[in-house]
């Protein structure tokens, strides 16, 4: 018999656990949520979204103080270590998990801390850090357990100087190099952090790019910004061997080159969280990385058992994990599901990278006639003000309608920025087009000043005749 019954038990408490368990509680259905971790918020608030940006916005503040005139008119440039920097980010994990904590208790969901195994599909055992056990049955469950790193079997992170990006929060010194295998958004991000700390930095890419599903331009902007941080990028390459050494690490590549260094961080690819999840009892197939197969619903193959969140895969961002899990906990209660399909993507580099639609390629493949518009953050006055003047922001539209079809932006604050164009993306009609931004008047000096400086910039690279088409005019 079981010692808990409900409606809704959520297995993890992250993004998409608390979207999910949130929505359940205001349709009046019991909720609980078990986490393994003794403090609710899951891998985003302890080890991935939350302490990786606090870290990066430390860092960025350090450099814009070794950098700025007027601090320098003070006293000379100071260097602080990765462990001194991590302890702002701990305060800020110190509140979201307060914050996150009251709002469980204020709409009644319960908390069970302990690992989570399923028995059938309506029963699961919790075993608790002190050993005993509960056992929790619901009429429905969902899976948001996250993601972990990729650890391949021949390489040993035991090793004192291997870390992955969840261990490499414990870094209690800066290594004066150190390299970064994978050069995805997670590599790029930390290769940005630790070259502001002033260590040497060889980023191992496995592709040809870096960030292939950007926007041509602004992963050339990226890669250019990086070599100017002194960060070494090497494309094409893939490791062959890693050898170990008291004091540090050297990755043999399958080219012949030797890299040496005093750490390695690995930051190539993840994989989900779902062992020792019992769901080999429930028959759910996982693929090779350990992620789960859904429908739209964000249902498996079990019409009582949703996932939701990394442990699913794509996007793979804490903001669209958590309106998977809204858009779950809707399916279940039998509400409006809104599906999660245009998002935007943010990548906290320094300076930042974020893009909402298609990209340039993409519009060529498609034979798509498109224009681009574009304003440079140098030509901003809000960018001048904040020093922030490495930039640019970049829409493309279409020549014969003007319809907004992406917009790209590199630069400081580039994730706030995007949403402005993501908004008019998704008007209907005729609202979605580049004349909303010529026609509407911005505060000065703002940084959302560029949306109107790109539309003009397009709007005058089309011919005449082009323009009086877009605009009706006879």
């Amino acid at each position: 018999m079981a010692d808990y019954k409900y409606d809704l038990v959520i297995i993890g408490s992250g993004p998409a656990g608390e979207g999910a368990a949130m929505s359940a509680a205001k349709q009046g259905w019991s909720v609980a949520v078990v986490d393994d971790r003794p403090m609710v918020g899951g891998n985003c608030t302890h080890l991935g979204t939350i302490p990786s940006k606090a870290l990066r916005h430390a860092v960025r503040r350090m450099v814009q103080f070794n950098t700025m005139p007027m601090f320098r008119a003070v006293g000379e440039p100071r260097l602080f270590s990765f462990s001194d920097v991590m302890r702002s980010a701990e305060e800020v994990i110190r509140k979201q998990v307060e914050i996150r904590s009251h709002e469980y208790s204020r709409n009644r969901v319960k908390l069970h801390f302990g690992r989570a195994t399923f028995c059938d599909k309506n029963n699961i055992i919790v075993r608790k850090a002190d050993g005993t056990n509960e056992k929790i049955e619901s009429r429905n469950f969902l899976i948001a357990t996250g993601s972990s790193p990729y650890h391949p079997e021949d390489v040993n992170f035991d090793h004192p100087c291997m870390f992955d990006s969840d261990t490499i929060l414990k870094l209690d010194h800066n290594p004066r190099n150190i390299i970064i295998y994978g050069a995805g958004v997670i590599g790029c991000e930390y290769a940005s952090i630790f070259s502001g700390l002033d260590t040497r930095v060889d980023l191992v890419n496995t592709r040809e790019g870096l960030l292939e599903f950007l926007d041509d331009e602004i992963s050339d902007a990226l890669s250019y910004q990086l070599r100017d941080l002194n960060v070494t990028v090497r494309h094409k390459e893939e490791y062959a061997e890693i050898e170990t050494r008291d004091n540090g690490v050297t990755m043999v590549l399958k080219s012949g080159k030797r890299i040496h260094a005093e750490a390695i961080l690995w930051c190539n690819g993840r994989t989900g969280n779902t062992k020792n999840l019992g769901l080999d009892k429930i028959d759910l197939d996982l693929d090779k990385r350990g992620q789960i197969a859904v429908n739209e619903d964000y249902q498996t193959s079990l019409a009582n058992i949703y996932a939701a969140g990394d442990v699913v895969g794509w996007p793979a961002l804490a903001g669209a994990a958590y309106d998977q899990g809204r858009s779950a906990a809707a399916h279940m209660c039998g509400l409006k599901v809104y599906h999660v399909d245009d998002v935007a993507t943010g990548i906290w580099t320094i300076p930042e990278i974020s893009f909402v639609g298609k990209t340039e390629s993409e519009l060529t493949k498609e034979q798509v006639p498109y224009e681009i518009g574009r304003a440079y953050f140098k030509n901003i006055a809000r960018a001048h003000i904040s020093g922030e003047e490495v930039g640019v922001l970049k829409i493309l539209f279409h020549q014969k309608t003007l319809a907004i079809l992406g917009v790209h932006c590199f630069g400081a604050e580039a994730a706030e920025i995007i949403h402005i164009g993501q908004a008019i993306m998704n008007q209907s009609g005729d609202a979605n087009t580049l004349d909303y931004f010529i026609s509407t008047t911005f505060n000065y000096p703002t940084m959302a000043e560029a949306y109107r400086l790109a539309a003009i910039n397009g709007i005058n690279r089309l011919s005449r005749e082009s323009r009086k088409l877009a605009f009706n005019i006879s």
